[in-house]
């Protein structure tokens, strides 16, 4: 029975002691709007984030790979922290590296 003037931003509608008149203001009706699109914003990017760790989740782990263990990915050659003095410290670096 509630009868809308989207023109106007008027709502009337009957009431016990006769019609009811709800008006608003175009400055609020574009912060409601605002409002609406940065809500449905953010339900859409927590739906696409719980889409994502699902798809993640679902994913068995690397068998090979173990917590504590390091596994180099490329070659990779020991150079000796103080080629000076000897007590077997060296580090692992990339055999692909340039010498300077």
């Amino acid at each position: 029975m509630a009868a809308p003037n989207y023109t106007y931003l008027t709502l009337k509608m009957p009431g016990p002691n006769g019609v009811i008149t709800v008006e608003s203001t175009y400055k609020h009706a574009y912060d409601c709007d605002v409002e609406c699109i940065e809500y449905a914003e953010a339900l859409m990017e927590a739906e696409a984030l719980i889409v994502n760790l699902d798809r993640l989740g679902s994913k068995a782990p690397d068998s090979k790979r173990r917590a504590g263990t390091f596994e180099p990915t490329e070659a990779v050659k020991l150079v000796p922290v103080d080629p000076t003095y000897s007590n077997d410290q060296v580090l692992r670096i990339s055999a692909t590296l340039n010498s300077k």
